[in-house]
């Protein structure tokens, strides 16, 4: 991965990161404020596109959570599949570590949330929400402490994270999916058949790619899978390199950098801000205490900083990987903190594990205290580790 290329993923991720925390506080104050009447209004408002008898008919919300994040599933798709063709991802010593690291950030939060909801059957549906760690909002949360940080721990931090979302990505795929329609399948099907052709006929413009990806994405829309998936699926078909002549041409990359911006900056703090808002009123320690918030609560806190750092430092131990270069120990658990940071992806997980104002209510509770907790540890961690070197 090009040195270029990584400072520009790194520039998007922790500005709009912190953009993610400004959008998330403004919810919790507009949901806590006498503005929570439009606040709520506005994501229940119904949005319809009918074409002849196809009829896709949602709220606001479902639109920004089924619709515009199947564009950020898209950008990460395109990300996992440069790392592993030509970035950190490649060689089994580049791969290693981040592998080892996201798998204990995935097993560990699991069984700390299974341990404390294993006896209800439908809070456990919610397992897979602190499994996943949001890119975006570590690198905002990070850049706080500017060039303290060496950049080989933010790229192994990155790394980390993509295999993480890769994860999730299948976790949501096998685990939250609805009854499924096989006619819907097999247009899906036919989709994914035109976009193979098309990489193989090495064609080097977007817009096939793309008018082909709003068709799959409305099909898996229907058929029950949920509709981001389409955004992966369309990214692992775009050509990351095509030759004319003396002429190379990167579409991957075009798309990529065109796409970075308008998450960082839109679609993901819109994301933010209708998910996050939270009403505080009625609040208090037993709410805190409930078995679906204090898993997810713990799950990110707790079992990602053991998890990422156990699993890693058993790896190292048995030299099946090594630390960056030029990273302590010490700061390497503020980096397995900062996983613990499952803002977008937790959230997002928790609206396909649950459909209720209640659990809902607990899922965003839960996240919002193991995300805050996670962050806080990671940055008063990392300060202490970067001012003894």
């Amino acid at each position: 991965m090009p040195m270029a290329m990584i400072r520009e993923f790194l520039r998007f991720g922790s500005i709009g990161g912190l953009l993610l925390f400004a959008t998330a506080a403004l919810a919790l104050i507009v949901e806590n404020s006498p503005l929570y009447v439009v606040y709520d209004k506005l994501l229940t408002v119904p949005i319809m596109i009918q074409i002849g008898e196809f009829i896709i008919s949602k709220p606001m919300l479902l639109w920004i959570n089924d619709g515009l994040m199947a564009l950020f599933f898209l950008l990460i798709g395109l990300e996992i599949k440069r790392e592993v063709l030509e970035g950190q991802l490649t060689t089994r010593e580049q791969i290693s570590l981040p592998v080892i690291a996201a798998l204990g950030g995935i097993i560990m939060p699991a069984v700390v949330f299974s341990s404390i909801n294993w006896q209800d059957g439908d809070a456990m549906r919610g397992w897979a929400i602190p499994v996943a760690t949001d890119i975006a909002f570590a690198l905002g949360i990070i850049s706080l402490l500017g060039k303290r940080i060496p950049e080989s721990l933010k790229i192994a931090l990155t790394a980390i994270a993509i295999i993480d979302d890769l994860v999730a990505i299948v976790i949501i795929a096998i685990f939250y999916t609805d009854n499924l329609s096989l006619t819907s399948l097999g247009i899906a099907a036919l989709c994914i058949f035109i976009l193979a052709l098309l990489n193989w006929r090495r064609i080097a413009s977007l817009t096939p790619y793309m008018l082909v990806g709003v068709v799959l994405w409305a099909c898996v829309l229907k058929s029950g899978v949920h509709s981001t998936l389409a955004g992966v699926v369309l990214a692992f078909f775009i050509p990351l390199r095509l030759t004319t002549g003396a002429t190379s041409v990167s579409p991957l990359r075009k798309l990529e950098h065109s796409l970075h911006p308008w998450v960082a900056y839109a679609i993901l703090p819109v994301f933010a801000f209708a998910n996050a808002g939270v009403s505080f009123s009625g609040l208090s320690l037993e709410v805190f205490l409930q078995p679906l918030t204090l898993g997810i609560a713990a799950g990110l806190f707790v079992g990602n900083q053991i998890g990422v750092f156990a699993l890693t430092a058993l790896g190292v131990a048995l030299k099946l990987c090594k630390l960056p270069h030029q990273v302590s120990w010490f700061q390497f658990y503020g980096m397995a903190l900062l996983m613990g940071v499952g803002f977008t992806m937790s959230l997002f997980i928790g609206t396909l594990a649950y459909d209720d104002v209640v659990n809902q209510n607990a899922v965003r509770l839960g996240v919002l205290l193991g995300s805050a907790l996670s962050g806080i540890c990671g940055v008063g961690v990392l300060w202490m580790a970067s001012r003894k070197n």
